[in-house]
């Protein structure tokens, strides 16, 4: 057999595997070393295939919609720096738990550490930061050599998706020529059919009877329970039915994360709280409010004010529910990890756990939260563009059925501030693995291959990074509809203790880019609209139907105003608080 032909059913072996465990999209960064995996994956009638020259975004634009389809999504790249752009993608999946198939095209071996061109040490590229790294072997057509790219296959697509899901690493070492037999597919096709499909099965955590029996045994030592439920970011539709019926049974409030999905999902449950991140900033709500019980699931939340309470409440039994068996404790306060499928948990304690029938404890969080709410809805009467409005308003301006993509920095901030239970249904989305700004774009506009109509939030720094990603809406006719808060450098740092340095303030961390940004989107075919009055924004909400092109609505801001309306706010709450105390 010849070079074309074993290279050909080598990597049509490996691409059919990964297509028959349930990959459906693939982004392919073009180049010439990775010819043959391009080449094979466009032939693929399954595959729906994305294209996109910038490595970074790609990858990013790769993370968006594995982790709105929750499904492993391929990413393919030459060999080189190719790859090494893909490194702050493949750590937000890992962290964020985003199922990723990375192929890196690579020299042979006698091509490296030799001087060859567009040639590195690809080995073990990225570290800790995959699940699972495999360097192939080169092509090969024998039996035993095809059923072994059939195995890769099948390994990466179970690694990636086995809890807790992430990003695993192919390492692909091609020798040139690199054009496979493309003339005789049909030939290849049916020698894969007559080859059985590798399965892998995973399971989930579960816990023996014996360990609920216990924890009811703890939670009933008092007649009126002080517990609370944190719910952070988690990727699972079936868990929030099961977590609201678990804090019905146990009296307990559910602290609902934007991320969590619960403030769109129960708009009419008084038992999700969702201004915690106001109220305990005061003191004596903090004291009137310690529980003796904390039961988390998910990531952490955004919320800085609740992280404090936590650390402040330690004397607490801390339960930790993580069905990817991980350790998401910054605190180190963790009585008990318990790894646990989340939904499983709450169903089995909801079933040997008696109704709580006296609720004073609950009943406080929920006063607390209605008055701080009530407080909270004076920001609607703010005249000027201001960023707090912005997400006060939000509810009511995006359509039902919405997808909301935040960035970084202070949009996600001020969501978890102002952005309250929803009779709509929003699904929520952000980066918030490693937190970064990078990407954002590209991600959202990954998630909006999956679901629309698309909104994106971001401030002008973020939306500035990763100004190449917008292509991607123009070729691919992705919908997306851009809210630029613009306040012309980093706000958030305007909230931390930098800012009492002004003498390096702007150069180090205001990072002013005065950018006129009309410009940049008009490049990328968008429009572009400068919002002077919030009836310029209401208008444009009223009139858009969202079903197509790039949308850019520039809000501008002033970070020192913005500064000094989010302290006025606060202030003004916190003696309303301290007069019901």
């Amino acid at each position: 057999m010849s070079h074309q032909q074993q290279l050909t059913a080598y990597v049509h072996a490996l691409i059919s595997e990964l297509v028959k465990n349930g990959v459906a999209h693939a982004v392919i960064s073009p180049g010439s070393r990775s010819t043959p995996i391009s080449l094979l994956l466009a032939e693929e009638e399954d595959i729906q295939l994305h294209v996109h020259v910038d490595e970074r975004s790609a990858a990013f634009f790769a993370l968006g919609i594995a982790k709105a389809s929750k499904k492993p999504t391929v990413l393919v790249c030459t060999s080189g720096t190719a790859a090494a752009n893909y490194f702050p993608a493949i750590v937000e999946a890992k962290i964020s738990r985003i199922p990723l198939v990375v192929l890196t095209a690579d020299r042979p071996h006698e091509l490296r550490d030799v001087g060859a061109p567009q040639a590195i040490d690809q080995l073990d590229l990225y570290g800790k930061h995959v699940k699972w790294f495999m360097e192939m072997a080169t092509p090969d057509s024998s039996p035993g050599m095809i059923r072994y790219a059939k195995t890769v296959g099948a390994r990466a697509i179970a690694m990636a998706k086995q809890h807790p899901s992430g990003p695993v690493h192919v390492n692909i070492p091609l020798r040139e020529p690199l054009i496979p037999d493309l003339d005789n597919l049909e030939y290849y096709r049916l020698e894969e059919q007559k080859k059985t499909s590798i399965q892998i099965q995973t399971g989930e955590f579960i816990l023996s009877d014996s360990y609920f029996q216990d924890l009811v045994s703890t939670l009933n030592k008092k007649e009126d329970r002080k517990g609370i439920i944190i719910c952070g970011e988690i990727n699972n539709e079936e868990f929030f039915a099961k977590v609201i019926k678990l804090a019905g049974q146990t009296g307990f409030p559910i602290i609902a994360d934007p991320l969590s999905q619960l403030r769109s999902k129960s708009a009419d449950k008084e038992i999700i709280i969702d201004t915690y991140d106001t109220f305990l900033r005061n003191e004596k709500v903090k004291s009137l409010l310690k529980p003796d019980v904390i039961i988390r699931f998910g990531s952490m939340p955004v919320s800085k004010p609740l992280t404090i309470f936590l650390r402040e409440n330690e004397q607490a039994k801390q339960i930790v529910v993580d069905g990817g068996s991980g350790y998401r404790d910054p605190n180190q306060l963790t009585t008990e990890m318990v790894y646990c499928e989340e939904g499983y948990f709450c169903e089995k304690l909801t079933s040997v756990i008696s109704h709580c029938s006296l609720n004073h404890y609950l009943n406080k969080w929920i006063e607390i939260n209605e008055l701080t709410k009530k407080e909270l809805m004076q920001t609607a009467e703010i005249q000027e563009i201001s960023e707090a409005k912005l997400f006060h308003s939000l509810g009511e301006l995006i359509p039902n059925d919405a997808v909301l993509f935040v960035g970084n920095s202070m949009p996600i901030r001020d969501l978890d501030t102002f952005f309250h239970k929803q009779n709509k249904e929003v699904t929520i989305v952000a980066n918030r693995g490693a937190n970064g700004i990078d990407g954002t774009i590209s991600t959202a506009l990954g998630v909006g291959v999956i679901k629309q109509p698309l909104f994106l939030i971001v401030g002008d720094l973020t939306f500035f990074h990763d100004l190449n990603g917008l292509i991607l809406s123009q070729l691919y006719q992705l919908p997306i509809t851009v809210l630029l808060i613009n306040n012309n450098g980093g706000g958030i740092f305007s909230f931390l203790p930098q800012v009492e340095l002004p003498r390096h303030f702007e150069l180090l961390f205001g990072t002013p880019l005065d950018i006129d940004f009309k410009h940049a989107v008009e490049m990328y075919k968008g429009e572009y609209e400068l919002i002077k009055s919030w009836q310029d924004l209401q208008m444009l909400f009223q009139k858009s139907n969202f079903t197509a092109g790039l949308r850019v609505w520039e809000l501008q801001t002033n970070r020192e105003r913005n500064l000094l309306e989010h302290r006025q706010m606060t202030n003004r709450i916190q003696k309303v608080l301290d007069q019901l105390v």
